[in-house]
């Protein structure tokens, strides 16, 4: 057999086989868009991990500059002296003032959209600067003792780098806003060590559905980010919980009222954040002075009761485990509950999720307590209403009770309480519903949705999401050119058009298989020879329902756009199509 010496000839049998094992893989795996999402999500859970855990170390950092890491910041506030007490977290809450007054300079060319405005009401570009200079600002309002949890830096760093990861590979729009939201969920998962309840946090609170369109991809994420903790951390449940033994008929009655009791409080507590947010800004002070302030009040409640300082972890821990006597809960609450209107009332870069579970804890507890010493029967282990109530507040302020479930299962690993954890979490939610309709996280979303009536983030026309510039041939391409293509583009169809941009139809890669073997007749054959004129198109000014139905009958990730001139526009990819019907389901309303 002579051997093939041709240049020309030796580099077509070279793409020809190269394109035989692509058309294996893909009749074999069928590798498509939505697998390449489920990749990059993971790849966007690895980030976000290593993005908690570095802000996680920082903050820890600033913490030893005052006090011991080992012991905690409430622990380390115990031993200062108490001018001490009052100098760090006013220290801290001034530099934060001043690295977000020096951001102001540095970001003015930016907006400052955060992970959730990015993914309901925006177009998933997180800016960059702004949450670093956000981020950098948390680092000294959190580790110097103020009473703000650090789980939203974590979750904004992890959506930064998710939307970074996504503009650098040029995904479109609801891809973009998917991957951010992926990014939040590895952000959650990393803070509390619960994939599940990351997912569904996002899911819930942020995209209003379970669709799995969009499930999917945050569960690899989340999953993800939690292995990634596990190989660089001794990973385990946040909160250990003695057994308490499946609750009993007589013990429903009370969880039923520690429902009620927690979906009165919760909206009472966000309106109370609401509320000293407005105080702090009618002071009309330089924002260095107001978070200083801020820290102030901290340090003034904390001299007394330094448990107040921080997110509130450490003293969930010991009221889950028996340390702490009830009759200095009523006192802990109250100063904790100032505490924290007074850092997120100042501005203190943070958030409020760890704190409400404190509250929660804390009522649970002190409930669970004074049904015991009335009725014993009622409630035999008060600790059991502390843990069903952190749930339940939760529940109430987030407005999210299946992730509240979740989450509070993930943390304790305790299956005993899951009944009354079900049904005082739902009973609480209801309850916060019908006395207010805000909740933790859609006041501000409401805002932003009233600035931007018409939000970009959904398009109700194939024109809104269809993308340019899609890889085409002309009709005399000859067989290498289209071979050459399918190797270099990870695509499945090749659009054909004339001289004027006219769509002729789509050349598939099975429809080149018959030639694979053949490089003697492959030479043969041009793009006409093997077009396919009857392929499925659709409009640019088609409805998005309407153009479903062109993908049903056929195995295409992509449709070509064509306007009525016949003029090849684009192609709709079936991906960003599901995901937009997906996001159609929850559109952000103006307040």
């Amino acid at each position: 057999m002579k051997a093939v010496t041709d240049p020309a000839a030796l580099l077509l049998q070279r793409m020809l086989r190269l394109l035989r094992w692509r058309v294996w893989i893909q009749e074999k795996i069928q590798p498509n868009e939505w697998q390449a999402t489920l990749i990059w999500a993971a790849i966007a859970g690895v980030l976000g991990a290593l993005m908690a855990l570095g802000f996680t170390t920082l903050t820890e950092r600033v913490h030893g500059w005052f006090g011991d890491a080992e012991l905690g910041v409430v622990g380390s506030m115990a031993r200062l002296p108490w001018w001490a007490v009052l100098l760090v977290p006013t220290a801290g809450g001034a530099v934060a003032g001043a690295i977000l007054l020096f951001g102001q300079r540095i970001t003015r060319s930016e907006s400052s959209t955060d992970y959730m405005e990015a993914i309901l009401i925006g177009n998933g570009h997180v800016p960059r600067r702004a949450s670093l200079v956000k981020s950098a600002a948390a680092l000294f309002s959190i580790g110097s003792g103020g009473s703000i949890g650090r789980e939203g830096p974590m979750v904004q760093l992890a959506a930064v780098v998710a939307s970074a990861l996504g503009r650098w590979r040029k995904f479109t729009p609801p891809q973009l806003r998917l991957l951010v939201a992926c990014g939040a969920a590895a952000g959650i998962a990393s803070a509390y060590h619960a994939p599940i309840a990351g997912s569904f946090f996002v899911a819930e609170i942020i995209l209003g559905t379970i669709a799995m369109e969009s499930l999917g991809p945050l569960v690899i994420s989340a999953v993800s980010a939690t292995l990634t903790l596990h190989l660089f951390t001794a990973s385990r449940a946040l909160y250990k919980v003695p057994a308490f033994g499946e609750a009993t008929f007589l013990e429903m009655g009370p969880f039923i009222l520690l429902g009620l009791v927690a979906g009165v409080m919760a909206p009472v507590f966000l309106a109370s954040l609401r509320h000293a947010e407005k105080f702090f800004v009618s002071l009309r002070l330089p924002i260095v002075l107001r978070l200083a302030l801020g820290g102030l009040i901290v340090g003034v409640i904390a001299i007394q009761v330094p448990q107040v300082c921080g997110n509130g972890y450490s003293v969930v821990v010991e009221i889950l485990s028996g340390k702490v006597a009830w009759v200095f809960i009523p006192g802990l609450l109250a100063c904790k509950w100032l505490a924290t209107m007074a850092s997120f009332g100042s501005g203190a870069p943070g958030g409020v999720f760890t704190p409400s579970l404190f509250m929660g804890a804390s009522a649970g507890l002190l409930f669970g307590t004074a049904v015991h010493h009335v009725w014993p029967a009622g409630a035999p282990n008060p600790l059991a209403f502390a843990l069903v109530g952190m749930g339940a507040f939760l529940s109430a302020a987030s407005r999210a009770p299946v992730m509240a479930v979740i989450m509070i299962f993930e943390m304790t690993m305790s299956y005993d309480i899951i009944l009354p954890l079900l049904l005082c979490s739902v009973i609480a939610f209801y309850t916060a519903k019908g006395i207010s309709s805000s909740s933790l996280y859609d006041e501000a979303l409401k805002r932003k949705a009233a600035d931007a009536p018409a939000p970009t983030l959904m398009g109700q026309r194939v024109a809104d999401l269809m993308r340019p510039n899609p890889p085409v041939l002309t009709p005399a391409a000859r067989f290498a050119e289209i071979a050459g293509m399918f190797v270099k583009l990870r695509v499945n169809n090749l659009y054909v058009v004339d001289e004027a941009g006219r769509f002729l139809g789509v050349v598939s890669m099975h429809d080149i298989k018959p030639y694979l073997g053949e490089p003697a007749l492959a030479e043969l054959v041009l793009a006409r020879d093997i077009v396919r004129d009857d392929f499925p198109r659709t409009a640019p000014d088609q409805p998005l329902t309407e153009a479903l139905a062109g993908f049903l009958g056929i195995v295409a990730e992509r449709l070509p756009v064509v306007d009525a001139a016949g003029v090849l526009r684009g192609s709709l990819a079936k991906t960003d199509l599901l995901l937009a019907l997906v996001e159609q389901r929850k559109a952000p309303k103006p307040a």
